[in-house]
């Protein structure tokens, strides 16, 4: 196909692809998506080689959030029977996330549930991490607490955040219809203060929530314009008592195609697949190896995940690596700290009308399963 030689081509020299071309990505037949994915696996590989880098999730702080995001089970009046409980303690939260890096995890990412942090949370966090850096050398850290205030960046940094997570998720024209507590621009700003922070920037998106092939490509091109270092794409977890429990529209080659037109827009950035890829890619996710270079390893905030050691025999099936420690997750071009940030933190659904593909199968609910162990709990976790 002409489109995939072309956006290999793009791929390999940095070049975005244009909106129709992203387009015709998700339009592309089942017919074609092994070739799709082939094309994509040569950006891939030629950036990231054949390295898988782990993630770990710490959940800090677990349910009754303010803000009413339609897709998340801690949101505002959710009725989903999920774990809630306050703050961990840094020591609870380095014990839990020395199981993630005891499984092969290279980064931790610490997350609380809120619209953003306080100072005092701002406080408590900085505790956490300190905590965990000197017990484990050479871990990464990510926060994500939601939207921040001046400042609140600049005190990650300095308590030794390397990254900040925050998600745009969908595209601007569609936001309002997914939450309506804060806005779009909210988020760019808290992805912008990161930046300026010298934070490693992590912003990503929700496929499954009811969008358009349009607003996933608008959403992808919003982020290759902001430029963060890693774009994690989930797949929405629709969770008994959210408002979108409902959306059952994924099916796993049309989320190949999703992550296959991210790899094509954000061609030397880590892309990793998050939340979801157990419920809607199931048994297809080796074949995701070839167009993200990160996963998440073992459980989500508040839904149970593949068997950590299911992950890893995985990775090594697929003809793939564990990436090490030692190693820069991002290009040379790109890496200027040593978790791969910007030197000097500078600026760096259903199938629509139109959309190809298979059509959505009956929903697999029996295949969510809400998070029991773990942090917040005193059953061992999953990694």
């Amino acid at each position: 196909m002409n489109l995939l030689n072309t956006l290999v081509d793009k791929g390999l020299r940095r070049e975005t692809p244009t909106r129709e071309e992203a387009l015709a990505v998700l339009a592309t037949s089942d017919d074609d998506l092994l070739d799709v994915v082939a094309a994509a696996g040569k950006v891939r590989r030629h950036w990231f080689g054949r390295r898988v880098k782990l993630n770990y999730l710490v959940n800090l702080k677990s349910g009754l959030c303010p803000e009413d995001c339609s897709y998340c089970s801690q949101r505002l009046g959710s009725k989903a029977d999920i774990l809630k409980y306050t703050w961990l303690k840094p020591d609870q939260a380095s014990q839990a996330a020395a199981a993630g890096l005891a499984g092969g995890a290279k980064r931790v990412c610490l997350v609380a549930s809120g619209r953003g942090p306080t100072d005092r949370d701002v406080d408590r966090v900085s505790d956490t991490i300190k905590a965990i850096k000197e017990q484990n050398e050479g871990v990464e850290v990510c926060a994500c607490l939601g939207l921040l205030s001046d400042g609140q960046a600049e005190r990650l940094r300095e308590a030794g955040a390397d990254a900040y997570n925050h998600n745009l998720n969908t595209s601007e024209s569609t936001y309002g219809d997914i939450t309506t507590t804060h806005t779009y621009a909210d988020r760019v700003d808290t992805v912008r203060k990161a930046h300026a922070a010298g934070l490693s920037a992590c912003s990503g998106l929700i496929a499954g929530m009811g969008e358009s092939d349009e607003d996933l490509v608008d959403v992808v091109l919003s982020l290759r314009e902001l430029d963060p270092d890693s774009v994690p794409v989930n797949f929405l977890i629709p969770m008994e008592g959210t408002p979108l429990a409902k959306e059952w529209h994924l099916t796993p080659q049309r989320c190949l195609r999703i992550l296959a037109m991210t790899r094509f827009v954000c061609p030397d950035v880590e892309v990793r697949i998050a939340g979801g890829r157990e419920v809607h890619l199931r048994t297809m996710q080796p074949l995701a190896l070839h167009l993200a270079n990160s996963i998440f390893l073992g459980d989500y905030l508040t839904s149970e995940g593949q068997a950590g050691k299911a992950d890893l025999e995985m990775i090594a099936d697929a003809g793939f690596e564990v990436e090490g420690t030692g190693e820069v997750t991002l290009p040379e071009h790109r890496a200027g700290g040593g978790c791969g940030s910007h030197e000097g933190g500078g600026a760096c659904g259903p199938a629509t009308a139109g959309s190809c593909g298979s059509a959505p199968e009956e929903p697999r609910t029996d295949l969510v399963a809400v998070r029991r162990r773990g942090a917040g709990t005193d059953l061992a976790p999953n990694a």
